[in-house]
């Protein structure tokens, strides 16, 4: 597994009125492209991949989002990956794919709170009530990729790349702080 690289600590960076954003804990992820059945990679991830854009399936510690026709995002405890990969691997012959662990790559910030779906729209241009509880989609935020997945009404989850995490934060944070100041 990749050891991740991050420069903030799992845990509260802000709060305000209007929302927290916080690190979530590292967590093992892993990018797979597939095509055509894919019945195989139930046994190795314990879960069937969704297949529409947008869709999550869970069990358990794994997690996946579907981003594009033959492309997953998968999240998994740490101490699973290099299982996941071995299974995966015996089906190599069978069924090509690619499976990457980009478990070092990522920073995922979790932002919740009254406001969290207005402070995404800062940088987000997507239409966030058309993202629905379960759902997660590939965007931008202030033009850094990001993956949003969101978890309910008011808590979303955003995937960012290391090198942007410090930028995004900083836009957050200052986002954070201007919405708490129009209710004060």
């Amino acid at each position: 597994m990749n050891a991740p690289a991050s420069s903030f600590a799992p845990g509260l960076l802000v709060e305000t009125s209007a929302a927290r954003v916080s690190v979530a804990a590292p967590c093992g992820r892993l990018s797979l492209r597939a095509r055509g059945d894919l019945s195989p990679f139930v046994t190795p991830l314990g879960l069937t991949l969704p297949t529409q854009i947008g869709e999550r399936a869970a069990s358990g510690a794994v997690e996946a989002i579907c981003l594009g026709p033959d492309e997953w995002m998968i999240h998994a405890a740490e101490d699973r990956i290099g299982a996941i990969e071995a299974a995966c691997t015996a089906l190599y012959e069978n069924h090509p794919h690619s499976l990457v662990d980009v478990s070092g790559r990522e920073t995922t910030f979790v932002i919740d709170g009254p406001r969290a779906a207005e402070l995404l729209t800062l940088g987000c241009p997507r239409d966030l009530e058309r993202l629905k509880y379960g759902e997660g989609r590939r965007t931008v935020f202030d033009g850094a990729t990001v993956i949003l997945w969101r978890d309910a009404d008011n808590t979303f989850r955003m995937d960012v790349w290391h090198s942007f995490a410090p930028y995004l934060f900083h836009l957050l944070d200052t986002g954070c702080r201007e919405l708490a100041a129009e209710t004060a």
